[in-house]
């Protein structure tokens, strides 16, 4: 699904390695009858690779994607960096789920200042690591595979409303805008005023939303 975050990783790690892919977009309200034979529970994403192998859980696709297929390597080699990274992504479990919180909460007229104070404090985990790190990116000097799983709710901020999250971070925003000078975050950037139309339409619960901004 083109608005979906955990989707967004996989896309990532496959345009960062290089691999050829076909995408197939679902309605999440309304999913056909056969993504259920891919996945059990409906959940995206779901890779298929060319032996029609199945593979689903975000993470866990896109380590399957590094491991299994030639080119760049976004996880470290040295096995502490590689624990080291997991890690990191533990630290980061809340941030996905408050973000939504967040958003659905701005989207209905409702109070959302302590949801928004957790979100932060989130991330002001996330800038001592930065901060303690002394490095531009999570995994060191250069994009990793760390950066990658992170960044789909980053991008989220501005169009979710809650850009000002990440205010009393300076590291963290330095890191977000080191994130957009990637070629591989650029190639998958989604326009904002689209993005927007589908939160619209979405909110309206509108049998379209999800097709938003495809042309005919």
């Amino acid at each position: 699904m083109r608005f979906c975050p955990f989707a967004h990783r996989t896309r990532l790690v496959l345009l960062a390695k290089g691999i050829s892919y076909e995408v197939i977009n679902i309605n999440l309200r309304n999913k056909p009858d056969w993504y259920y034979t891919k996945h059990p529970f409906g959940q995206i994403p779901v890779l298929e690779n060319s032996r029609c192998q199945l593979i689903y859980e975000s993470v866990i696709a896109c380590e399957y994607l590094d491991d299994a297929y030639p080119g760049r390597k976004l996880y470290p080699y040295d096995p502490y960096e590689r624990a080291r990274q997991k890690m990191l992504l533990e630290l980061f479990y809340k941030v996905p789920h408050l973000t939504k919180e967040c958003l659905v909460a701005l989207r209905c007229g409702k109070e959302c200042c302590d949801l928004k104070l957790a979100l932060r404090e989130e991330f002001c985990n996330l800038e001592e690591i930065l901060s303690y790190q002394n490095t531009v990116f999570f995994g060191g000097d250069c994009i990793s595979m760390i950066d990658y799983l992170f960044w789909p709710w980053f991008e989220r901020l501005d169009v979710y409303g809650i850009a000002d999250c990440v205010n009393h971070t300076p590291a963290l925003r330095l890191w977000i805008e080191a994130m957009k000078q990637d070629p591989t975050v650029c190639a998958l950037l989604i326009d904002k005023n689209i993005f927007l139309g589908f939160l619209n339409l979405y909110f309206q619960n509108h049998p379209d939303a999800f097709d938003y901004g495809l042309s005919c």
